[in-house]
């Protein structure tokens, strides 16, 4: 006999159900977490390349490295470095 190894018809356990609330909220505030930033014009990239300096500290890239990323970033992509605050959050942006 064939035995069935297909994850999606076993059952769930009762460790995985007590779980899924615990990692839901996380899970939309990924998802969410740059959405609401405001938007930033490419004029404003020198700011935009400071605050990643400051947030990133010794682990930032160089500025022209940065200068040319910021560039090519859209408005939402640097609204959303704008709003990080830690160098993870920065890592989610589309920067």
């Amino acid at each position: 006999m064939n035995k069935n190894t297909n994850s999606l018809n076993k059952p769930l356990n009762f460790s995985s159900i007590l779980t899924l609330p615990l990692l839901l909220p996380i899970m939309i505030t990924t998802l969410v977490s740059c959405s609401k930033a405001t938007p930033v014009p490419v004029g404003e990239c020198d700011v935009v390349v400071s605050h990643v300096k400051s947030v990133l500290k010794n682990n930032a890239p160089s500025k022209s490295k940065m200068l040319k990323q910021c560039k090519a970033a859209t408005d939402e992509a640097r609204g959303c470095v704008m709003a990080a605050d830690k160098p993870m959050k920065i890592l989610q942006c589309d920067f």
